[in-house]
C-alpha cells in the first residue's frame, strides 16, 4: 500500500476563497494504483511553510503530491521549496509531464514543476489547474509504484522484456 500526502498550494484556497478541485482530483486518481490518502492540506504560497510540510510528510508517507505554485507568478514558489528539501531530483517525471502536455497546449512549457526524493518519499509537483493535474497524473501514474519500490530499496532489475 502506497501512503500519500496531498498539498494544495494556493493563497486563495488556504483562505477558503477557492474550492480545491485539483487536490480532490489527485486523491481520486491515486486510488487507481491502490494508494491510500493519509494527509491533505491546503497551504498558502509561502516557501518556508511548504518546505516544513514536505519535510514533515516525507517522514510519514511514500508519496507527496503538490498541486499549485509551479507557474511564473511572483508567489509561485513550490519548485524552489521542493528543490531545497529533496535529496535527489527525478527530472524524467516532470519532463514527461511537460512533453505530453505540450501536445495539448504550448503553455505546458511554462510549468516549472519538479519531482524528487526526500528520504524514502517521492515528491511530485503538479500544476494547479484540474485539467493539468488530470493530464499530468495520467502520464506518470503507472510509474509511481515502481519508483517507490526503488526508493525503498528494491534491488530487482528494472528492465522489462
Amino acid at each position: 500500500m502506497i501512503t500519500v500526502a496531498i498539498l494544495t498550494i494556493s493563497d486563495k484556497g488556504s483562505k477558503g476563497e477557492r474550492e480545491d478541485l485539483s487536490g480532490s482530483l489527485i486523491g481520486e486518481m491515486i486510488e487507481r494504483i491502490g494508494a491510500e490518502l493519509k494527509y491533505y492540506e491546503i497551504l498558502p504560497d509561502e516557501k518556508n511553510l511548504i518546505k516544513e510540510k514536505l519535510i514533515e510528510y516525507s517522514k510519514k508517507v511514500d508519496l507527496i503530491v503538490t498541486t499549485g505554485g509551479t507557474g511564473l507568478s511572483p508567489r509561485d514558489v513550490t519548485p524552489e521549496a521542493t528543490l531545497e528539501v529533496i535529496d535527489k531530483e527525478v527530472p524524467g517525471i516532470a519532463e514527461a509531464m511537460r512533453s505530453e502536455g505540450l501536445k495539448k497546449t504550448s503553455r505546458a512549457m511554462l510549468s516549472r514543476a519538479i519531482a524528487g526524493v526526500k528520504g524514502n518519499s517521492l515528491i511530485i509537483n503538479l500544476p494547479g489547474s484540474p485539467k493539468a493535474v488530470k493530464e499530468g497524473i495520467e502520464i506518470i501514474l503507472d510509474v509511481i509504484p515502481h519508483a517507490i519500490e526503488k526508493i525503498k530499496g528494491d534491488t530487482t532489475e528494472c528492465a522489462t522484456l
